[in-house]
């Protein structure tokens, strides 16, 4: 069995890779935040690695720049800090389930962040947005499908670009390959299903993926397969259209797909499952857009026996 701590690293990428099922961008970013590391600590073993050297090595994270402001640099954000925190993590616990000797994974303790605040639009901006591609042609029909499709599943965008053209859509749900793997099913909206329907009947090409470059969007050489980077170009080309002074993503018609469900009623469960989340903790995040009604009931019924 080798000891070396580089092979090592090498077989934990792979069975992150092969076994977890982990995306290749993960992968390749578990590589880095690793390398970094081992670059810093000059570990050769996996004996090397105890509580002194991570307690210096998160001190090092910490005085790391993250950027220049106007007046000093900034240190690397906490958030940041804790991606290497959970790759080393993984890595550790790896190691010791192989039977090496070395320090144990929950002697690592994220650094404590603040509160993420959602970047939200309206539901008025998001009608908007959703009228945005107003337009008969090929493609004003696919962009109108692709922003009624995000809104209808709260689909991550790389889900939107992976799926496929033969859809069954006599259906109002279709399967999606999410992170890790992890099958789910998502469900259509009647609307997203006419602006699919009215779409595909325009494409003229053969293309398997179900949205696809058209006219001058077309490059030699390249597919025809819309990028995740491409279809944030389109949402925020629709975004401006509709007066939208915020910065729109595909993420946050995300967003707004979860708090809809909140605000109508579902459970913090169901939206756990439809968003895709492995931890309900992620789900969380949406849980103050309930706060409104929440003071509502409390207006309605507290100390009312006066």
């Amino acid at each position: 069995m080798s000891h070396n701590i580089q092979e090592l690293k090498k077989e934990f990428l792979e069975y992150i890779e092969i076994e977890k099922g982990r995306s290749l961008k993960t992968v390749a970013n578990y590589d880095h935040y690793l390398t970094r590391f081992l670059d810093y600590s000059e570990v050769r073993e996996p004996k090397n690695i105890n509580e002194s050297l991570l307690r210096d090595f998160r001190l090092w994270l910490n005085r790391q720049s993250g950027g220049r402001g106007r007046a000093m640099p900034k240190t690397l954000k906490k958030k940041t800090q804790n991606y290497y925190l959970i790759a080393l993590r993984a890595f550790l616990k790896y190691l010791n389930k192989r039977g090496h000797h070395t320090v144990s994974p929950e002697y690592i303790e994220l650094a404590k962040t603040g509160e993420r605040q959602l970047d939200l639009i309206s539901r008025a901006e998001l009608e908007r947005l959703l009228l945005a591609p107003d337009g008969h042609d090929v493609k004003n029909l696919r962009d109108r499908a692709i922003l009624e499709l995000l809104f209808s599943t709260g689909l991550r965008v790389s889900e939107l670009c992976s799926l496929p053209r033969d859809l069954d859509l006599s259906a109002s749900e279709i399967t999606v390959r999410g992170k890790g793997e992890k099958v789910r099913v998502v469900f259509l909206s009647d609307t997203a299903k006419q602006a699919l329907k009215d779409y595909l009947a325009k494409r003229t090409d053969m293309d398997d993926a179900i949205f696809a470059r058209m006219g001058k969007e077309i490059s030699s050489g390249q597919e025809l397969r819309l990028t995740s980077r491409s279809i944030e170009r389109i949402v925020k080309h629709y975004a401006v259209k509709a007066g939208i002074s915020k910065k729109v993503t595909p993420h946050i018609i995300r967003h707004s797909f979860a708090t809809d469900l909140l605000r109508n009623g579902a459970d913090i469960r169901s939206v756990q499952i439809l968003l895709g989340h492995a931890n309900i903790s992620t789900t969380q995040i949406y849980t103050h857009v309930t706060d409104s009604e929440l003071r509502r009931v409390h207006q309605k019924f507290h100390n009312k026996g006066h």
